[in-house]
């Protein structure tokens, strides 16, 4: 998991080679994490005893919904406190849970929704990382401005449970795919940067926190967008 230099080769060109298998690992564990949480979320769904012990319990429900969000925070707080592969379990076993929760996706749609969504997610999430990873502009001013239209989208999905209307919820479904295709070539920009800044410190544990965590922020802008797309291709459900 450690990423060291070849000093055969000259400087700058091991910075470039090091940083391409950097990033490839980033995508690497991005693309693990989903095939863990689409796998887990298969096999709850033909499980119905398992359906109704997670959905059926709420202390259980929101003891995972509070665990999950306790490893994002946790992560991102002590990133730089644990070690590489400490983290990665972290990644994976977030990856994991999320999948226990998100197995009702497979009762609520058809396998040809899902699977139409995860097709058009997929191909709109690689031409935006291809945008993120050769733009040239200084995406910096678009954090906060998408920050801060993501703590919006959550608040007015939370008004909406009340509300329970069909115009905000269709607002609300279009705003998070517009939202997290910006926050995927932000994101993609950002991996980057830090990549690059992070093989230029010689630390190789600096790299490997850098791409976990850049892992975990491309896994959630797949996984979000894939979910709006879902809601919207399927039907309101």
């Amino acid at each position: 998991m450690a990423y060291a230099y070849n000093p055969a080769v000259p400087s700058e060109q091991a910075v470039v080679n090091t940083f391409i298998d950097a990033m490839a690992r980033v995508y690497m564990w991005m693309t693990a994490g989903l095939a863990l949480t689409g796998i887990v979320a298969l096999m709850v769904s033909q499980n119905e005893g398992l359906i109704q012990a997670i959905f059926g319990n709420r202390l259980l429900f929101w003891g995972l919904i509070i665990g999950q969000f306790g490893i994002v925070i946790g992560l991102s707080w002590a990133i730089s406190k644990v070690s590489p592969a400490v983290a990665l379990g972290l990644f994976f076993v977030f990856a994991g849970t999320l999948g226990l929760t998100l197995s009702t996706i497979f009762l609520r749609y058809d396998i040809g929704t899902i699977g139409l969504a995860f097709g058009v997610t997929t191909a709109t999430f690689a031409g935006l990382s291809v945008v993120g990873m050769t733009t040239k502009r200084d995406l910096t001013k678009l954090g906060p401005i998408l920050l801060a239209s993501l703590f919006g989208l959550i608040i007015a999905s939370v008004v909406n449970w009340f509300l329970n209307s069909e115009a905000l919820y269709w607002i609300i479904s279009y705003a998070g795919v517009l939202i997290f295709m910006g926050l995927t070539v932000y994101d993609t920009k950002k991996i980057k940067q830090m990549t690059f800044q992070a093989l230029s410190s010689g630390d190789a544990h600096a790299v490997s926190r850098v791409g976990i965590m850049g892992a975990l922020s491309l896994y959630l802008d797949f996984l979000n967008l894939f979910l709006f797309l879902l809601r919207i291709m399927g039907g309101r459900r």
